[in-house]
């Protein structure tokens, strides 16, 4: 396919070269970042957009997609597809399908889950809304760029499954962290709870896959003095847009709520600006009740 992807970040670049190195022709087009390896570079988004059979967007919230969309749509063939991975508010996603649609395109929300590396390895996890057509058509993409595609229903449907999945990611690391806390107030060895919770009732990604204990577990970003995997300025955005969600559709979150909170604090008031989302563990260690 010839394919137009817009947003070459920490995310889009390594899923634009794996589109490239998988035999497509990308067309890339960014406001500051370097094109990668195999994609051709573009000097507007419109100019990335024409022609494309797929038009791949990665960007930061829902504000700059609908501005985006405004100035690719146009530019694009009839019966082209936009497939927006970012992730962004449920409105965003629905209002740009529906201009898609009106313009003769097809249109899916696709976030993803998986993080840079999975965004490197080509394993990301893709939480897709929209026509069982579009799908069909973007799947073979999602299969290079990911382990895993699920077609979770109509316009910004994918976006809400991504908003429910990371709210529960951000209340189970926060308990992760605290019970770690705990257990060293307690003078429980690290290693012994993880191989007891790891195994029991206390199980979650959280604890078994990415776990905030440093030298504990599979290797994380804790065992990297929490770089980023995914920064908790990103778990801020999430967990907003969670709150955004609940409150449009009247749902009680109250865990969600105080996720949020603690995360805001964490990242506005506190030192957890530019530290992955796990850093929450010396947060609460360092705290007394």
């Amino acid at each position: 396919m010839k394919i137009g992807f817009i947003g070459l970040g920490n995310m889009g670049a390594p899923m634009a070269a794996n589109l490239a190195a998988a035999g497509h022709q990308v067309v890339g087009f960014d406001t500051a970042a370097p094109m990668p390896q195999g994609v051709t570079q573009a000097t507007t988004a419109a100019e990335a957009a024409s022609g494309a059979d797929v038009v791949i967007t990665m960007l930061p919230n829902g504000q700059i997609l609908r501005a985006v969309a405004a100035e690719v749509i146009p530019a694009m063939r009839q019966g082209a597809i936009l497939c927006d991975c970012s992730t962004v508010d449920v409105d965003s996603a629905r209002a740009v399908a529906s201009d898609a649609a009106a313009a003769g395109l097809g249109a899916v929300d696709a976030p993803v889950s998986g993080g840079i590396g999975g965004a490197q390895g080509g394993t990301l996890t893709f939480m897709v809304g929209g026509a069982d057509a579009d799908f069909a058509t973007v799947q073979p993409l999602f299969d290079i760029m990911g382990q895993k595609a699920v077609h979770c229903g109509d316009a910004g449907a994918g976006q809400a499954a991504k908003i429910c999945n990371n709210m529960i990611l951000g209340v189970t690391m926060i308990a992760t962290c605290e019970a770690f806390a705990l257990a060293d107030k307690l003078g429980l060895d690290r290693q012994k709870m993880f191989d007891v919770v790891s195994t029991s009732s206390g199980y979650s990604w959280s604890m078994n896959a990415y776990c905030p204990a440093p030298g504990v577990g599979p290797k994380s970003p804790a065992d990297n003095d929490y770089t980023p995997g995914f920064a908790a300025e990103l778990m801020l955005k999430d967990l907003n847009l969670a709150h955004q969600a609940a409150d449009s559709a009247r749902a009680d979150t109250p865990m969600g709520q105080l996720a949020r909170d603690l995360y805001e604090r964490f990242v506005e008031d506190e030192d957890g600006r530019g530290r992955d989302f796990s850093a929450m563990l010396p947060r609460f260690v360092k705290r007394n009740g």
